[in-house]
């Protein structure tokens, strides 16, 4: 009951950041052409049909943090601060909603280090595009999800944690607009979260997840 609780507690704040933005078309996933031995996040998620729940729920942590580091990554290289620390705030809130749903079934969170799956892009003016795609791959993992026949609880969060990352994708394409600094990037063949040579691009962000 008390998983329960925080589980719901988490949910609620993940609803409350999903609810800010406008909804915006997902777009497609880009394809990359590096490889490594294993695929992680979203990339992974591309790469099958049918989940196990320790599956789904590995590949979303991934690419969660994933997020978190790239885009803190970002920041300390490139001097940048919103929308980059505010969405850094919302990928930890997706985390923890991810690990509410491992304890409430008393499942071991596993071990992930993001810090080698991140890839800076060359210059300032990729940045956001960059933040466009992360967003779009992890759309597509979540949507893929939530293809699958899943309890009531972890639908509820990979709802929640898919309309915040479309949330996400608006505020990058807003920034990039006001800039002038958007679009450049999609078509990079390192555009896919979780890794820096990944061999399936369907994960968020670049040369990552």
């Amino acid at each position: 009951m008390k998983n329960m609780k925080k589980l719901l507690s988490l949910m609620l704040v993940v609803v409350g950041i999903a609810s800010v933005g406008v909804y915006v078309n997902a777009g497609e996933v880009i394809e990359s052409d590096v490889s490594i031995e294993e695929s992680v996040g979203s990339t992974a998620a591309m790469e099958g049909e049918d989940f196990t729940l320790e599956e789904m729920l590995s590949y979303a942590l991934q690419d969660e943090l994933m997020a978190e580091a790239e885009y803190a990554a970002i920041i300390e290289a490139f001097g940048v601060s919103n929308p980059f620390t505010n969405i850094i705030k919302a990928e930890i809130s997706h985390q923890e909603a991810v690990i509410g749903l491992y304890e409430v079934r008393s499942m071991e969170v596993p071990e992930f280090d993001p810090s080698g799956h991140v890839v800076l892009p060359d210059t300032l003016e990729e940045i956001y595009a960059i933040g466009i795609q992360a967003e779009i791959n992890n759309i597509a993992m979540y949507d893929k999800f939530l293809e699958q026949d899943l309890d009531d609880d972890v639908r509820a969060v990979f709802t929640a944690l898919r309309d915040g990352s479309v949330n996400h994708q608006a505020t990058f394409e807003r920034a990039g607009s006001r800039s002038g600094n958007v679009g450049g990037f999609a078509g990079n063949g390192n555009a896919s979260r979780g890794n820096a040579s990944r061999g399936n691009g369907g994960s968020k962000g670049y040369g990552r997840r």
